[in-house]
């Protein structure tokens, strides 16, 4: 009997999960909303809005302390933005991520026999894109100088309580650590000893990342008492860095590791703000960033699923899960073989891959009774009104997939961290961040205090895995970094980003559906279970063109899953993984139009943490 009511129980919260309670609080506030992976880099949000700073200084704030506190992200990884200015009423895209440096070649790679650019290590780093990207957002976008905005980092790296997960992965990964000089001086204060890691609470100090800072805070200063702008005061100072003192010295710590970065690579690259792309669901228009991250496969599963009645199908039920499975992995054959940097050729069929036309082709390809194994790329040149010039390849290719069972180094690949930034003013400045690279185990270049940027793992090698990502010294890899804003009658309605790889617009499809077609609070949204498809190719880790295939079918769900439901799906043809967090961390803002208030929603899968006035 009581197997009985558990089960019955269990469908009923399935049923009527958006009246559930939540395990954090729902945040309310009308002034300012600054929420992050951090509490103590959402406690730097909250200072600079307390200060008078806006949304964009506020973000800029809270990405200089997640970048100071190691964990998933540090100081010469990349930052990507999407950013509502209530001044113009459009959304801007920041593109703050590295390219690959000089010498970094495909028969640069393969004559060391790999098959990809390596996990970690400085053969891994693309140039560091944060600074630049943190002092354009504030010179363009902010109000405060740079000095303010990254005195609460500053002040963190002059010595914080380390928390537990940062200190303990830390300790786990010391051995790879110790391969690197600077690293292992800067993250192992305890060497020799049984634990080479700081203690959890002890206070962790980086005295070269907090004197780069300075550096860049002095550049800044000297500019203003020569009667510089605070524009071109902050730029003065994303010029020390790139060009002056700082680059030399991350260039020869580089090099003297074995890395590729040169002077020239750091004083050519540039932040570039762009167009984002867009698509309207239901009368939501929902922007990403463009082809050189994941982003527009969410646009390609919101276009896939415009054709299906969802609310109909019940929240995650067999056939809503089949359904949401199948749009992703339609969505995600296309990012594995169309997206690409776009400054560099072949361009890639973005206006063919987003058009409501090919979604529609694309949708009747979804079989409501199984799971499609053989879903693979499609053809959205036709819809551009061109010819595909890699038919051949796309036959050549077939359906590649791997029958290796899911184990925690396919998880840790699939899932390998970021951390998000979400702020929002009332004066109507809204910023949704994914900043990235240079996570832990991290190489450090010379005495800047500066971990090097992970993210060449992301270009491939073979032009007949992806002709758009392939390799060249200059260009952008294609990454999943990928936050989210929507609009809806031309105001703000949810500022979203999650931490994770290849499951980030997979989450973040969800929490939106969750809103809008079952009406779900944004704590609820992001709280809420959801699905993860591994019928794609991962874009991180992994040695061997095997260890990167899709694995069709392997699906990930909520292990309180009702019972009828998992046995439905494994007669669809599911295998099915079971996890007891699956929506997240995703850090979101809902925009209240009928109070003009914030409702912030932080995940309880993790750190988040998110503070509101």
């Amino acid at each position: 009997m009581k197997s009985f009511l558990l089960a019955l129980l269990i469908v009923f919260v399935s049923i009527t999960a958006p009246a559930q309670k939540t395990q954090k609080p729902q945040l309310h506030a009308k002034n300012w909303m600054a929420i992050t992976g951090k509490p103590l880099a959402a406690e730097a949000g909250a200072m600079i809005f307390e200060k008078g700073g806006n949304a964009v200084d506020a973000a800029c704030a809270m990405i200089a302390a997640t970048c100071t506190m190691w964990d998933v992200l540090s100081w010469g990884g990349e930052t990507q933005a999407l950013i509502y200015n209530p001044h113009t009423k459009k959304v801007i895209a920041i593109d703050a991520l590295g390219v690959a440096p000089t010498g970094a070649t495909v028969d640069f790679f393969k004559s060391k026999g790999m098959n990809f650019p390596p996990e970690y290590g400085p053969l891994a780093a693309v140039t560091p894109g944060t600074p630049g990207g943190i002092c354009t957002m504030l010179a363009e976008y902010g109000t405060m100088s740079l000095e303010q905005v990254l005195k609460p980092a500053m002040e963190l790296a002059a010595g914080y309580p380390i928390e537990a997960e940062t200190a303990n992965s830390i300790e786990r990964n010391k051995e790879m650590i110790k391969q690197w000089p600077y690293s292992k001086t800067v993250l192992l204060p305890h060497a020799g000893q049984q634990r080479e890691a700081p203690e959890a609470g002890e206070i962790f100090v980086q005295k070269d990342l907090l004197e780069t800072l300075q550096k860049m805070v002095d550049a800044e200063k000297a500019a203003l008492k020569k009667g510089k702008s605070r524009k071109e005061a902050i730029y003065a100072a994303y010029e020390r860095f790139y060009k002056g003192d700082i680059a030399k010295e991350f260039v020869r710590g580089c090099k003297e590791q074995g890395g590729l970065i040169t002077m020239d690579d750091l004083a050519n690259w540039k932040v570039k703000t762009e167009e984002p792309l867009k698509v309207n669901y239901k009368g939501i228009d929902v922007y990403k960033l463009s082809q050189w991250t994941q982003g527009p496969a969410m646009l390609q599963s919101l276009n896939i699923l415009e054709n299906f009645d969802l609310k109909s199908m019940g929240y995650n039920s067999a056939k809503y899960i089949n359904t949401i499975y199948q749009s992703m992995s339609l969505a995600f054959a296309d990012r594995d073989f169309y997206y690409g940097d776009p400054y560099f050729p072949p361009q890639e069929p973005i206006d063919g891959l987003l058009s409501k036309e090919y979604a529609k082709q694309r949708a009747k390809l979804i079989d409501t009774n199984a799971n499609n194994i053989k879903i693979g790329p499609g053809d959205p040149y036709p819809f551009e009104g061109k010819t595909n010039p890699y038919k051949n390849i796309l036959q050549q290719r077939g359906y590649a997939y791997n029958d290796v069972p899911i184990d925690d180094d396919y998880m840790s690949r699939l899932w390998r961290g970021t951390t998000s930034v979400e702020a929002a003013d009332k004066d109507g400045w809204v910023v949704s961040v994914t900043p990235s690279g240079g996570w832990l185990p991290a190489c450090i270049a010379g005495n800047t205090g500066v971990g090097m940027s992970e993210r060449m793992q992301s270009f491939v090698l073979d032009d007949s895995l992806n002709p758009y990502n392939v390799l060249e010294p200059g260009k952008r890899p294609r990454v999943t970094l990928t936050p989210t804003l929507a609009m809806k009658d031309g105001k703000p309605f949810m500022s979203f980003a999650v931490q994770g790889g290849d499951t980030q617009d997979q989450n973040l499809l969800q929490c939106f559906l969750n809103v809008v077609e079952f009406g779900m609070t944004i704590q609820q949204a992001v709280e809420a279970p959801n699905i993860n498809t591994d019928q794609l190719w991962l874009s991180l880790g992994g040695t061997k063109i095997d260890d990167r295939k899709p694995k069709p079918g392997s699906i990930l769900i909520d292990r309180n899953t009702a019972d009828d439901v998992q046995k439905q799906l494994i007669k669809m043809g599911y295998t099915l993984n079971f996890g007891t967090r699956t929506s997240g961390p995703i850090n979101a803002i809902y925009f209240d139009a009928k109070h003009n208030t914030f409702w912030g929603g932080s995940s309880n899968n993790g750190e988040d943490y998110g503070i509101g006035w």
